[in-house]
């Protein structure tokens, strides 16, 4: 019997997504996952994850990356360190998963000292080039080392987006309308609220995963079709703070407020170069548990994704109590009455097809589906959507990379 490849995985970061990955990481199959190291904000914080998710060490970050023991760095960190993380982990040969969005405006042109008030003024036109050009700088950056660069977007690999995939990969019609989003009561940390940590609003936090899901799917299209990706031409979008309406209070306002520098409603029309559109927003004015859909409107068939929630399992509960601490799904205010109670969130959102489809791609040497071109995309896509709301026009990409 054929021995089965390793992949030596140094995790970075301690939060809820590092978690997520550990838990998707460990199972694998085919390929032998091994946590070698998690490094995060502290070295207390990353051996208190270690010990709870059977990670072999708990290092600084400097010695994660510097180590030989590393083939893949997963990236599960603030958008700020993006750029100055993958770019190290590239220039020591090794592989990078790096998780959605690639590259964010956080001020990296103002210093480390400009207030946040400052970086959410910025001109969304400079945002573009600064955020876009750290994008472009980590897939050149990865190529040149001769490493695949992977773009974390989850939606790519959920079953039912990949299914949807093989279905329309398998009919003669064409893509003409998608309509996605990502849609959930809201946030209430801190860093969800400063353009300088977040580098924007519900735009690039939520909707950047239909957007993601879109551009691949047209790619794919262009690709099988004619040998050349279907690109966005043009977009347009809307974004706001809808708790600012003055009829809102505290006593009837159960979803998080108070966004401060960025919306928490964004939406952003793709106008793609074959006349197709796509329509994608995010939302942080949903009740009942987080919503993750996706509906594919092609010339001889229509798909519809719900990637969360679905209806695998539908629970009962007569208190917010019945079923202890057990979790149900995301963003689920209590347990009683009706609720979706998710049997594998992992599975289900495409985080458990990430980390499969990944390690696959490092022991063949390979970029994953979702690759760093596709991050510099939506990363394209994205920022040009917050100059369109802005100034209320449609905004074509190359013109904006011909300004840049």
């Amino acid at each position: 019997m054929p021995t089965r490849p390793i992949l030596r995985v140094g995790l970075v970061g301690a939060g809820f997504l590092a978690r997520t990955r550990a838990r998707c990481w460990r199972r694998v199959h085919g390929v032998d996952v091994r946590l070698s190291a998690v490094a995060a904000g502290s070295l207390k914080s990353a051996e208190q994850f270690a010990s709870a998710f059977q990670v072999e060490r708990a290092l600084e970050s400097d010695a994660l990356f510097e180590g030989d023991d590393i083939d893949l760095i997963d990236l599960c960190v603030p958008n700020h360190l993006h750029r100055s993380f993958s770019e190290r982990g590239a220039a020591a040969g090794k592989h990078v998963l790096c998780t959605k969005p690639l590259a964010a405006y956080v001020g990296q042109d103002l210093g480390a000292d400009a207030p946040s008030k400052n970086v959410a003024a910025q001109d969304r036109t400079t945002m573009y080039r600064v955020a876009v050009a750290d994008a472009r700088s980590m897939v050149g950056t990865a190529r040149a080392n001769g490493v695949p660069l992977h773009y974390g977007e989850n939606w790519v690999y959920a079953p039912s987006v990949r299914r949807a995939a093989e279905l329309a990969a398998s009919a003669n019609g064409v893509l003409l309308e998608m309509h996605g989003w990502e849609a959930h009561s809201g946030s209430h940390a801190a860093y969800s609220r400063e353009w300088r940590s977040a580098g924007g609003g519900a735009l690039i936090r939520l909707a950047a995963h239909p957007v993601g899901t879109m551009v691949w799917l047209k790619r794919e299209e262009g690709l099988r079709r004619s040998g050349a990706p279907i690109r966005v031409e043009s977009v347009t979008a809307e974004v706001a703070d809808l708790t600012r309406n003055k009829a809102l209070n505290k006593d009837n306002t159960e979803i998080a407020a108070d966004w401060g520098e960025v919306e928490n409603f964004g939406c952003v029309i793709l106008n793609f170069e074959d006349g197709s559109r796509g329509i994608a927003h995010g939302s942080d004015a949903l009740l009942g548990g987080m919503q993750s859909r996706l509906r594919l409107l092609a010339s001889d068939h229509h798909l519809e994704c719900n990637l969360s929630p679905n209806d695998l399992l539908r629970a009962y509960g007569t208190s917010d109590t019945v079923f202890g601490d057990e979790y149900l799904m995301e963003k689920l205010h209590g347990q009683a009455g009706w609720s979706s109670a998710m049997p594998d969130e992992d599975w289900t959102s495409g985080q458990q097809g990430l980390c499969q489809e990944v390690a696959e791609a490092v022991g063949e040497n390979r970029e994953s589906k979702a690759n760093g071109e596709l991050g510099l995309e939506v990363t394209r896509v994205i920022y040009a959507g917050y100059i369109a709301a802005e100034s209320g026009r449609r905004v074509r990409l190359d013109d904006l990379d011909t300004e840049v």
